[in-house]
């Protein structure tokens, strides 16, 4: 029996099309009764007259003639029309001094948009009206939320994220939490999510994408990022595909550094670039181009994608004809600012076709550089004031021309909704992935005679997994925190030898997965040497890569991984163990030699 996301990307599309159709979500607009191919977005700024044919609706509304455009464009300076295509960074934990710094920014300089990190719900849209009355134009704000707003805020839920996803064999799951995203970001205000992330990751060591990835098979990463662009879109947010032309095969963070890719063409049409030319086809709204060198793209020394003419203009605008907005990831990035000044990588950026600059370091020294580059004759400002109108653009497609402040009334109540309850318990129940279960352990039954240790490995105190799993199993909790002393270790060791069955439960360093999970050789060792010894069921909460910390977890009774510590997952995972739930999931990656991508039982 096939699944969605083992579907060639062509066929899921119509699939999905079909399957959605007779969904209804609450909070959604349906389609025109009277044209089957017709999608009317939320927010509704576009009038029936301007309703735009699917897929392409936001390309087409980003690229025709528009009154309200052009009446906004027409009260603005050359200065303003630069710094409209201008995003910068904004937190909402920072204090009233940080907040007016942001404020100035806006008064004196007119930047188009924010991007918001850390904080809390209620203090940014607090923030956020104060900042949308001191703006001229109406800003768009956008998040790096990958798996929703509970990625940046406090207070907010926590989706999953794109690894996890990868493991589900049913992508309608991911349109839905598309959708949740989608109303999450209506409701704080924000405009752009810059997700999904479509890198199709193939290099276990990559230290930046890693679980970040729906994983390392092209067509599984096509059609699960095109069902959340789709859940978002469909929704009036702006989906944006990163990292272009792909960041998957790496081993340097562009945080960091500037990572080189080092294969041409053959490589990269049949690998990265697919999903980029998949959700391209579909209408995504926006692309971000990656910090990453491509010798053979473009040999120029130290030189990111995204400030290669060649690579933004050469094969994303005119090769690929994509009319959609494109975005510079941040520019604060050491991938950039290692090799490129601020102000001129700014000007590269504009030049090697980017709309939009994102992150600056410095607003005033990038407008001075542009202006420069302008009168130098390296810039137009014909092409300045272009993908100026498509800014406004994007705004009016997204309801700007109609700006209301935000409601604070019911706004936690309102994140935090049954329905994408319901919707993260299913994702986390059909993620789970059974590697192995030998002479059928699982599902696990009382028995009088066997005594049952549930170790947490990385916990000091009673885990979630440990809570749920104990209204069913009779065990004795134990916990193995990081940098336990030899002492410690030496008489846990002892203790759990006497037990006939060990419940593992494995734990990283944070909610978000961890690329090594942060255990000792020692603590590493007794893991293995009870998987040895004992009769294990190993149950694994963190980025599935992270298996191959433990040489002999492959001799366990029973594996299962979870992908994260999401109390949702650990629940799922606590059903699945006693049989209430059946394991669904696949592995999106190959890990080694014992567990390979589409393993599981």
């Amino acid at each position: 029996m096939f699944s969605t996301n083992r579907l060639k990307p062509s066929l899921f599309v119509c699939l999905l099309v079909v399957l959605l159709a007779g969904l209804t979500f609450s909070a959604c607009k349906k389609k025109d009764p009277h044209a089957d191919d017709t999608v009317v977005f939320k927010p509704q700024p576009i009038s029936p007259e301007d309703t735009i044919k699917y897929p392409n609706a936001l390309i087409t509304a980003l690229n025709r003639k528009n009154k309200w455009v052009d009446s906004v464009f027409r009260r603005m300076t050359p200065d303003e029309r630069i710094t409209q295509l201008m995003m910068i960074e904004v937190f909402s934990n920072q204090g009233a001094q940080h907040e007016e710094d942001v404020r100035l920014l806006i008064r004196r300089y007119k930047v188009g948009g924010l991007i918001f990190f850390q904080g809390g719900p209620i203090r940014q849209a607090k923030m956020t009206n104060r900042l949308q009355a001191a703006s001229k134009i109406p800003l768009w704000i956008g998040m790096d939320a990958e798996n929703g707003i509970g990625m940046r805020m406090d207070s907010a839920m926590q989706y999953p994220l794109p690894m996890l996803l990868g493991a589900i064999n049913n992508d309608s799951l991911i349109y839905q939490m598309g959708v949740e995203m989608g109303h999450e970001f209506t409701r704080m205000g924000m405009h752009v999510n810059f997700a999904p992330v479509v890198d199709v990751n193939n290099n276990p060591k990559n230290p930046i994408i890693s679980y970040r990835s729906f994983g390392e098979n092209k067509d599984d990463v096509s059609s699960k990022s095109l069902a959340q662009m789709m859940g978002m879109q469909d929704n009036g947010i702006i989906a944006v595909a990163k990292h272009f032309p792909g960041h998957g095969d790496t081993e340097v963070d562009s945080h960091l550094d500037l990572p080189v890719i080092p294969y041409g063409r053959n490589r990269l049409d049949s690998l990265e670039l697919h999903p980029f030319r998949h959700l391209i086809q579909s209408g995504v709204g926006g692309v971000m181009v990656g910090h990453i060198h491509l010798p053979k793209l473009d040999s120029t020394a130290n030189l990111p994608a995204t400030l290669s003419k060649p690579i933004v203009t050469g094969i994303l605008k005119k090769e690929f004809r994509y009319a959609g907005l494109i975005f510079t990831d941040a520019m604060v990035m050491k991938g950039v600012t290692k090799y490129f000044a601020p102000g001129e990588a700014e000007v590269m950026a504009l030049e090697a076709g980017n709309d939009v600059l994102e992150r600056l370091v410095n607003v005033p020294k990038a407008l001075a550089a542009i202006k420069a580059a302008i009168r130098q004759g390296r810039l137009s400002q014909k092409e300045i004031d272009r993908r100026c109108k498509k800014v406004l653009a994007a705004k009016y497609w997204l309801g700007l021309n109609k700006y209301k402040p935000i409601e604070i009334d019911s706004l936690y109540k309102d994140l935090h909704a049954p329905h994408a309850h319901v919707m993260l318990r299913n994702l986390a129940e059909g993620s789970l992935t059974l590697l192995q279960n030998k002479r059928k352990l699982i599902p696990l039954e009382e028995k009088k005679r066997r005594k049952v240790a549930s170790l947490a490995l990385g916990g000091n105190r009673s885990t979630f997994f440990q809570q749920k799993i104990k209204a069913s199993l009779t065990t004795t909790d134990f916990f193995l925190p990081r940098k336990t002393n030899k002492k410690d270790l030496e008489k846990l060791r002892k203790e759990l030898l006497k037990y006939d069955l060990l419940l593992i439960s494995i734990y990283g360093p944070s909610i978000r997965p961890s690329n090594n999970l942060g255990f000792t050789p020692e603590e590493r060792a007794l893991v293995n040497e009870l998987i040895r010894k004992k009769r294990c069921v190993v149950v694994l909460f963190d980025n599935a890569y992270t298996l191959n910390r433990f040489e002999n977890i492959h001799e366990a009774s029973a594996l299962l991984v979870g992908y994260q510590q999401l109390p949702a997952v650990q629940a799922a995972a606590a059903k699945l163990l006693i049989g209430e739930l059946t394991p669904q999931g696949k592995l999106p990656v190959t890990v080694n030699s014992h567990f390979k991508y589409g393993d599981g039982l």
